[in-house]
């Protein structure tokens, strides 16, 4: 495992991903730890801004041109641009089941499960994970 590839790609992409770790991070500790505290709150915050980061930085990542310079993934960064907010606002006017399910779908479909994507032969983080 090596960095390097993705040290070396050209902006927004380390960004991009570097803000997707710490989003795994801070959402798999959102999920583990207890709810409802001041804690989840700063911490669901920054995770709503990770998110947001990552899906706004995917429009200048167009490696993959099956629509002019986009591809089927930013129908999903358009979908996080929706749904981030929502959720925040379903916590904030105390809609918890709502609020669950939103974040929950978010972490897995949207940063594990597109993550996995990035990891197919040809794409930076299958460099930088499995080497040239």
């Amino acid at each position: 495992m090596s960095l390097g590839p993705l040290l070396s790609a050209p902006p927004p992409i380390p960004w991009h991903a570097f803000a997707a770790f710490a989003a795994l991070a801070v959402g798999g500790a959102q999920l583990a730890l207890p709810k409802g505290n001041t804690r989840h709150r700063v911490m669901g915050y920054a995770w709503v801004t990770l998110m947001l980061v990552i899906a706004i930085s995917s429009f200048w990542i167009q490696q993959i041109r099956l629509i002019g310079p986009f591809s089927p993934i930013h129908l999903l960064s358009i979908l996080v641009l929706v749904t981030v907010p929502l959720a925040a606002w379903y916590a904030h006017t105390h809609k918890v089941t709502a609020h669950r399910g939103a974040m929950i779908k978010l972490y897995l479909f949207a940063l594990v499960g597109a993550g996995i994507f990035t990891l197919l032969p040809g794409r930076i983080m299958h460099a930088v994970v499995f080497g040239q």
